[in-house]
């Protein structure tokens, strides 16, 4: 069973450990990650220390995966910013938060071909670890982007990857268990502004619609609430000149429509119902985590670059579950997901999440090799710190079904790893385990929770 830690709301003021963003797992019993200030430093620092390594950006991504135990936790923020930009390629440290990213390429009117995640609090070598993605069957992952990275391996050489070597897939997402990535260089293309056409339907034919919104948008999104059977749509493609020529008139700004939409409001009140139900211990007041469902009342067509309609989440400490499944057998997925709600009524914290991706080239991404259809689930965490029990159950619940279904998990958010035979699931896994022990014989890279999870028992010989 998957655990699901509490958090501890005073964390925050604990100037003697490193904690995770979620304040729910202790990092280090250090007071501070080190800081290498040069690649030259960080590459002293792995030859003449020679315990294990593990290495946090914004701390996102759930604690297990980044605890570094008695080892030396490293931190790559002094490794951040534009190195070079030219007609086609931009290249930054690994450290850089991807809302740096974006502003810089959106400043020299360049931008990623992959749309962008929720959070842009991320660092770019964690976002690349993990397996960062947004929507859209014309792109996959963050990872896709990349043309080349370098990285510090275990006995602090300086290696190059580039896009076309034969293990490029592996280091797309490296988990963090192939070395330090200190430079990545992203493929970009012509800054374009998009226009995000937002509706309200119901969900009886999900499982039909929401593979043709793939198939006629450049990007789509979509919330599903169970309770109530409806679905809420985001499905965006290029603006107009008209419509472009409205939004340089509002300042480059997100351009909202004037009349808004009101037939989701019930549905929005009921959910807020349930959440501040879950998590309000004290007074009432305005909670980041309620804003994340509010912004759906009176909804309106929206115009905008890809990063002000799409990198809009709210950075409230949650439990994050996120499946991947065959976009392919999605009409049959949907189906029984939804069947099995109205069967059993469990407890729904939150909409449902769906995201869909074009396949990646990356050995261990969720979406490698396959159009994918991204199940999210996300219970908050209460004002004293703990989670509604109703709520994980769901999460336990869905997992397990979309688990069976041929689903494999999100890296960096909550998943319960007995579910899945990952050898099985990934072709490329005992690839992947072939370069990690070349460029890390001795394990350095993989804490014990990570290296419980790739060396498991079921992973061929």
């Amino acid at each position: 069973m998957t655990a699901y830690p509490p958090r501890v709301p005073e964390a925050g003021s604990d100037q003697h450990r490193v904690w995770n963003w979620a304040h729910n797992r202790v990092l280090s019993e250090r007071p501070e990650p080190y800081r290498p200030r040069t690649e030259v430093e960080l590459q002293g620092l792995l030859r003449h220390d020679d315990r294990p390594v593990r290495v946090v950006g914004s701390r996102l991504s759930n604690g297990d995966l980044l605890a570094g135990g008695s080892g030396l936790l490293v931190s790559l923020d002094a490794l951040s910013g534009l190195v070079c930009l030219d007609q086609d390629t931009a290249t930054f440290g690994a450290g850089t938060r991807l809302q740096q990213v974006f502003d810089t390429l959106t400043e020299h009117q360049r931008m990623l071909q992959a749309s962008p995640g929720v959070i842009a609090e991320q660092s770019l070598a964690g976002a690349l670890a993990t397996g960062t993605h947004g929507q859209g069957l014309g792109q996959s992952t963050l990872s896709d982007e990349v043309v080349s990275l370098r990285l510090v391996d275990a006995a602090g050489r300086v290696r190059e990857v580039r896009r076309g070597d034969p293990d490029f897939g592996a280091h797309l997402v490296g988990l963090g268990a192939l070395g330090v990535i200190t430079r990545v260089t992203l493929r970009t293309v012509a800054h374009r502004v998009f226009t995000c056409h937002k509706d309200a339907v119901a969900a009886d034919t999900i499982g039909r619609d929401l593979p043709r919104w793939n198939a006629e948008w450049e990007f789509s999104k979509a919330w599903w609430f169970l309770d109530d059977d409806r679905v809420h749509v985001w499905n965006a493609a290029q603006a107009s000149p008209a419509e472009v020529a409205a939004w340089r008139h509002n300042g480059r700004e997100l351009l909202s429509g004037s009349v808004g939409d009101e037939q989701l409001n019930a549905t929005v009140d009921a959910t807020l119902a349930r959440m501040r139900a879950d998590t309000v211990r004290g007074a009432d007041g305005e909670r980041r985590q309620f804003r994340t469902v509010t912004r759906f009342r009176d909804f309106a067509t929206v115009t905008g670059d890809v990063y002000q309609v799409f990198c809009r989440g709210i950075a409230v400490p949650q439990i994050n579950t996120e499946i991947g499944v065959p976009l392919a057998d999605a009409p049959e997925i949907l189906a029984d997901f939804g069947d099995w709600y109205r069967r059993e009524r469990p407890h729904l914290h939150y909409p449902v999440i769906l995201r869909s991706t074009g396949g990646s080239q990356a050995w261990l991404s969720p979406a490698h090799g396959r159009e994918t259809l991204f199940f999210g689930f996300v219970v908050y965490y209460a004002d004293d710190g703990s989670l509604n029990p109703e709520g994980l159950d769901f999460l336990r619940a869905a997992e397990r079904r979309l688990a069976a279904a041929g689903g494999r998990p999100h890296w960096g958010k909550y998943f319960d790893s007995g579910l899945y035979d990952f050898a099985a699931i990934y072709p490329r896994w005992e690839d992947f385990h072939r370069v990690r022990r070349e460029l890390d014989p001795a394990g350095r890279f993989v804490n014990d929770w990570l290296g419980g999870l790739l060396d498991d028992h079921r992973r061929v010989a």
